[in-house]
């Protein structure tokens, strides 16, 4: 049953093999382990392995048995369990803070990406040297999820009108990226250079492992680590997810003059991101600098016009 399930999911386009595939692995270690003469799931099997552990949080328990909680409810759905699918603990609120990047720290990193020195000649360095500065360019520049980056195949890519087609997501919803000019040139040219190296194939950046295998998150985190404290310190911590919020914080900072065109900017913008609604979108406003005092230099003018202030003997 779980190999139709994770048949079935893979078919839909909606497995997450890091999270989902090892979860459910362990939950079939589990049960072959302590329950060698089961021969159908059973209640005890799911409500134990999904209790939450003195170790986990709500959001990691959260994490650890969705792909259980899922399996459940696919069974049910077809009528091959009545196993009822154990109950899910509210995740924390997140309280990560992103990384507030300044201009001469994002112009040092973009230059060393660019003075990468391949090893010896060796294939696999010659191919970080010519992908790296491309690949955090391209997040840079349009906002794009780390993961969307990495499992972008080349077919998605139209090189000859700039646009980008997202069928990998969070949450698996298809959207379009029209990049900036500048960066559909790059990309284009990376492209003719590694295809060279690597003919033929499928991802737009291909693990050199072979050509149905894309990079890994601990790569397109290693590689910016890396690359970071070489020419900004290890004194602050950025990940390369902070592009993509610094990717919308510029751009509602650009959009504070432009009146009634900020609404329909910032739906652009929501679309363009990914996000199922507009309220995702809205979150950047608790995050963006300054947009508080921003507000009250361009409001405050007329607010005291209408509102006047109270004289101290009245007050």
């Amino acid at each position: 049953m779980i190999e139709r399930f994770i048949a079935y999911r893979k078919a839909s386009g909606s497995w997450n093999e890091p999270c989902y595939g090892l979860n459910i692995k362990l939950f079939d270690h589990y049960c072959a382990d302590n329950y060698p003469s089961g021969a159908a799931l059973s209640q005890e099997m799911a409500d134990v392995w999904c209790a939450k552990r003195d170790t986990e949080t709500n959001r990691s328990h959260y994490t650890r048995t969705m792909a259980v909680r899922t399996f459940i409810a696919y069974l049910r759905h077809r009528a091959l369990t009545e196993v009822m699918i154990p109950s899910a603990l509210k995740p924390e609120a997140k309280t990560y803070i992103p990384y507030a990047f300044g201009e001469d720290e994002l112009i040092r990193f973009f230059r060393v990406c660019d003075s990468i020195r391949p090893y010896l000649g060796r294939r696999a360095s010659v191919i970080r040297k010519f992908m790296i500065p491309v690949f955090f360019r391209l997040l840079y520049s349009t906002g794009m999820r780390t993961t969307e980056a990495r499992l972008l195949r080349r077919e998605d890519v139209d090189l000859n009108c700039g646009v980008v087609n997202i069928q990998k997501s969070k949450g698996y919803d298809q959207h379009y990226i029209v990049m900036h000019d500048s960066m559909t040139r790059l990309m284009a040219r990376y492209d003719g250079a590694i295809d060279e190296l690597q003919p033929c194939r499928t991802y737009f950046f291909q693990s050199e492992k072979g050509n149905n295998a894309y990079y890994s998150r601990d790569w397109v985190q290693d590689n910016f680590q890396i690359l970071w404290k070489e020419t900004n310190g290890a004194e602050a911590a950025p990940v390369a997810y902070d592009l993509r919020h610094h990717y919308a914080i510029t751009n509602i900072n650009n959009w504070i003059d432009d009146g009634f065109a900020f609404n329909d900017k910032f739906q652009y913008l929501s679309k363009s991101m990914g996000h199922r609604s507009i309220e995702a979108t809205r979150y950047y406003y608790s995050i963006v600098p300054r947009l508080a005092d921003t507000l009250i230099e361009k409001t405050e003018a007329g607010f005291n016009a209408i509102v006047p202030e109270v004289p101290d003997d009245e007050e």
